[in-house]
């Protein structure tokens, strides 16, 4: 068996039955508190009659049935590959053994990698703070926020996975305000979550969202939130100190399923990613669009326009500007992180990172403009910097 088929089956099928996973029924991917992934099916087999306790084939960790939960990178890989599921490599656009097209422009340098198998478990966003320089990673562990120093020592672990009004059951994405307050989207009971840097939660905003899925925080301190299943992008005011929400304002309707958000710092321009529904084999797409920060449509490009102009099908998952107001986005098909230009040349090409990154889903730059990718696939924070 070649490498890269032996690497497709580990990661598309459940190591225990080795059945396909699907984005329902008994083969949906589901966590382990471990960081393990089996299907469903399996981890109600292995819970036994009564479904209370679940040994890790693997690990021997044990845990209770109703903390596993859905895996969020191999539902978007499986979306990614569509109904029919085409192959890992032709999904991440690679031919045998290929590399990845193009290597980066000159000054840009790996840095540091922070987490890892075990630290972080299936990570879903990151966002920096300004000024602290602190990392702030969602993901799937028993404490669902990570916070990371500069230096990249662990500082501290908050938001417990449970049912209590300010635990997190599924976080989607993560920001950071200007006044040093942590805010993160929660699908699992449709709530914007804000905490304190201690871990202390200080509001939770229920304002009739469907999902609220991305968010992003401008200099002002608001936040700028999408609802993917609505189809609308929010602007939320609060005063996070006090635990008080003063507006919670629909600036945008009429998307496609938006989910990745950015604002620029010093435009107010607004990025937004949205998912369109498949129309055959194959055929998941995305599209970004950019907004003046008056909310007027200043461009757009789906996947098709852009594999016009561009080398190879983009599929985009997180997005963001950096301090010069490029639109920089993450490509899951090459394993890349691309520049799209400024909003008014948008959109170019210009591969930024093209090696070295396994399934990109999150990106955020620091004050001093390193750039920060989360890779799910490896479970890691990878830094960038100007050399």
């Amino acid at each position: 068996m070649a490498a890269e088929d032996e690497a497709e089956l580990s990661l598309l099928e459940c190591r225990v039955c080795f059945e396909r996973y699907g984005p329902g029924g008994e083969r949906r991917p589901r966590n382990l508190p471990c960081g393990h992934v089996l299907c469903r099916g399996c981890v109600g087999a292995l819970s036994g009659p009564e479904r209370r306790r679940v040994e890790c084939p693997f690990c021997r960790r044990a845990c209770g049935s109703a903390e596993t939960s859905d895996c969020l990178p191999l539902l978007q890989l499986l979306e990614v590959l569509g109904p029919a599921g085409g192959s890992v490599p032709s999904a991440l656009g690679r031919s045998g053994g290929g590399e990845a097209a193009g290597p980066g422009p000159a000054g840009l340098g790996f840095r540091l990698s922070l987490g890892g198998w075990g630290s972080l478990v299936n990570p879903t966003g990151v966002a920096a703070c300004r000024r602290s320089g602190r990392l702030v990673v969602a993901h799937d562990g028993k404490k669902r926020i990570h916070v990371f120093g500069p230096s990249g020592t662990c500082l501290q672990r908050f938001g417990e996975r449970g049912d209590a009004g300010n635990d997190i059951k599924y976080p989607l994405d993560v920001t950071v305000t200007s006044d040093g307050h942590v805010v993160v989207t929660d699908g699992g009971d449709r709530a914007v979550k804000a905490f304190d840097f201690d871990g202390r939660g200080v509001l939770a905003v229920r304002e009739g969202f469907s999902l609220p899925w991305g968010l992003d925080a401008t200099p002002e301190g608001e936040v700028i939130l999408t609802d993917s299943e609505a189809g609308a992008l929010y602007r939320l005011t609060a005063d996070f100190k006090n635990g008080k929400l003063k507006k919670c304002q629909m600036i945008r309707s009429q998307l496609t399923s938006p989910r990745g958000v950015a604002v620029s710092q010093t435009l107010g321009a607004v990025v937004v990613i949205e998912h369109l529904k498949a129309q055959g084999p194959n055929s998941s797409s995305t599209r970004v669009k950019i907004f003046s920060a008056e909310m007027d449509l200043v461009g757009q490009m789906d996947s098709f326009g852009l594999n016009l102009v561009f080398p190879s099908k983009i599929y985009t998952t997180a997005v963001a500007f950096d301090k010069e107001g490029h639109v920089i986005v993450t490509d899951v098909c090459s394993q890349a992180v691309i520049c799209l230009g400024k909003p008014e040349e948008f959109p170019i090409f210009n591969p930024l990172i093209s090696h070295g990154l396994s399934y990109p889903v999150g990106l955020t730059y620091t004050a001093n403009n390193s750039l920060v990718v989360l890779d799910s696939g490896d479970h890691s924070i990878k830094i960038y910097s100007s050399t």
